[in-house]
């Protein structure tokens, strides 16, 4: 699978763009806020219908502007699809395929998947839980439509829920018929959430224990620790032992909406023990972990797209990395970064051919007597 062309207009800083992709390495080079960022995050857009950094729709629309239009031309499995993201300000997010509309935007997920290693990551690391979550249940939504159904589920049962503790403790009263009507919807969904996400990290540990022995050092001796309330006792124990407590806070207190993941090394949490470099080592680690989970779970290669990483990471990770990029690992790739040359001088110390684009003025531009370094790729 891979992006042939990309059309966008009027979607951040651009107005109107169109560029031709190659099936390999493509790389946008530009200053700092010229939009090298915003190209990638058009891709995102396609792959999981919403932006990857600002997920309200309207504020990705050009200055001044009522709407913005992003449409990809793909080609898997020896076919060509258009896809097709629109969003006006009054109006809903249409997406299609084909020019077919789909009815729901959960039928899109999974179909173009993209994974992204962008210097935002360190937020997986230093953010709330809501991050970690989110991110765990955007992996494993993209191959489980079911999982992706009970997630959506649960949001809404859980603030049917709130909604009642709130309206109860305004009118002075607990009725507890009334709560166990929602406790026995909640606990079926979020038990089989809680299932999924074991399952999914008992297979998915290993796979970035891997990923970072081969970006970082392999003596760090890394894991990932799942912690959720569910592991210690049965949801409706908890619900029970919450009651008081949830009549008071006007809120549900016990739940898979409290998991968390904890990033550790050599058995302490990364966040506070971990060097730059290793907390650089361990997003990126997830990131190839998540890439290899989907290769192997949707049975094709994400489009792996690079947000301003070689400025991010020392020679030796860059190596590791480039060693990575240059085999049959992954499929396309997409690299922005602001020094041409580090770019040349790294692809041609590795022998990595792609295809080059300058980003100035919100103009992308393909790089004139660059085939001679920089062979595109056919």
């Amino acid at each position: 699978m891979h992006l042939k062309s990309l059309q966008i207009i009027n979607f951040k800083n651009y107005e109107a763009s169109e560029i031709t992709l190659c099936d390999g390495i493509n790389c946008f080079i530009g200053m700092n806020g010229a939009g090298k960022t915003n190209i990638l995050d058009a891709v995102h857009y396609l792959s999981m219908c919403k932006s990857y950094l600002n997920t309200i729709d309207r504020q990705n629309i050009h200055f001044d502007q009522q709407f913005f239009s992003i449409l990809g031309s793909f080609s898997k499995d020896d076919k060509d699809y258009d896809i097709h993201c629109a969003f006006k300000i009054g109006a809903k997010k249409v997406f299609k395929k084909n020019k077919k509309e789909y009815e729901k935007l959960a039928e899109h997920i999974g179909l173009f998947p993209t994974v992204i290693i962008s210097p935002y990551d360190k937020d997986l690391i230093s953010g709330g839980s809501e991050l970690r979550r989110k991110w765990i249940d955007g992996i494993i939504s993209q191959s489980d439509k079911d999982y992706l159904a009970d997630i959506q589920k649960y949001a809404k049962i859980l603030a049917q829920r709130n909604a009642l503790l709130k309206h109860m403790y305004e009118n002075g009263f607990f009725e507890l018929e009334s709560i166990d009507v929602w406790n026995e919807q909640l606990i079926f969904i979020g038990n089989r959430i809680h299932q999924k996400r074991s399952a999914f990290l008992a297979d998915f540990i290993p796979v970035f224990k891997n990923h970072y022995n081969q970006i970082g050092i392999e003596s760090d001796n890394v894991t990932i620790e799942f912690r959720s309330q569910l592991n210690e006792a049965s949801f409706a124990e908890l619900l029970k032992l919450n009651e008081r407590k949830d009549a008071h806070s006007q809120y549900t207190n016990a739940g898979i909406h409290k998991d968390d993941l904890v990033f550790l090394i050599k058995g302490y949490p990364v966040k506070k023990f971990g060097s730059q470099g290793q907390q650089k080592s361990f997003v990126i680690a997830l990131r190839l972990a998540q890439y290899d989970w989907l290769k192997q779970n949707l049975n094709i290669k994400p489009i792996l797209l690079l947000d301003d990483i070689f400025d991010k990471l020392d020679r030796n990770r860059v190596q590791r990395l480039m060693d990575l990029v240059s085999s049959d690992f992954f499929g396309q790739v997409l690299v922005t970064d602001t020094d041409e040359e580090r770019i040349r001088q790294t692809f041609e110390e590795n022998n990595i051919s792609g295809n080059l684009y300058l980003i100035a003025n919100s103009t992308i531009t393909k790089q004139p007597n660059i085939e001679h370094k920089l062979k595109a790729v056919q």
